[in-house]
């Protein structure tokens, strides 16, 4: 874990999300599935943030705006700075037979660096609108599912199921893939178990996700 100062190299809009690309410097993009810190201009707390894609001195991070914090860092130009924090937090395992990456809206986010690292293995993925389906173009062999159809209702049976998405759809995947591997998310502070704010309640068992997870084991 390694916190520096990165120059943002891009910014690019990709449907209702802005996938920014800094130059990684001497921080290492740790396992998929492992987040990052990131300082928004003018705010207080950081931001969560998995790697969507890390190619040869970059780091990229696929970012919804939908609050003060991540809309100021949707609004990073190119040659503006950031403070980021990580690797942290526990990712994939990819040591898996037949995956089959599941994910939901923004949830998509760390499935672009997962499918580059198994090879690009077969995808599910939901979103709300065709609008936001647009992410998709990120995720190779990627079959996409619309809103009122949910990605839980298409999921074959017989895979390693590595998923991300809301809470709901986490729960259902978990449900009918006792093996899985899930990727939860919760609001965090400081990223590395401090604070106890991504405390979240998963089986009956209190779970802080920036230390134990974010990436669980369904069962």
């Amino acid at each position: 874990m390694k916190r520096a100062r990165l120059k943002v190299l891009g910014n690019e809009q990709i449907g209702p999300y802005f996938l920014i690309r800094v130059g990684c410097g001497a921080l290492d993009p740790g396992c998929p599935g492992q987040f990052f810190m990131l300082e928004a201009p003018g705010r207080v707390l950081p931001r969560p943030m998995s790697v969507c894609l890390a190619p040869a001195g970059e780091l990229a991070f696929l970012i919804d705006p939908i609050g003060p914090g991540t809309r100021a860092l949707c609004a990073l130009e190119p040659g503006d700075a950031i403070h980021v924090l990580g690797p942290l937090g526990h990712g994939f395992r990819l040591d898996v037979e037949r995956p089959l990456l599941v994910g939901g809206g923004i949830g998509i986010a760390p499935l672009p660096f997962v499918s580059e690292r198994l090879g690009a293995p077969p995808a599910l993925l939901g979103f709300r609108s065709e609008w936001h389906a647009e992410a998709a173009a990120l995720i190779p062999n990627a079959e996409v599912v619309i809103e009122p159809t949910y990605v839980t209702e298409a999921m074959p049976a017989g895979h390693d199921v590595l998923a991300c998405g809301p809470e709901p759809m986490l729960e259902t995947v978990r449900a009918l893939s006792p093996d899985a591997q899930l990727a939860w998310e919760a609001p965090m502070a400081c990223g590395y178990g401090a604070c106890y704010g991504c405390a979240v309640e998963i089986g009956g068992e209190l779970k802080r996700l920036c230390v134990e997870g974010p990436v669980l084991a369904a069962a």
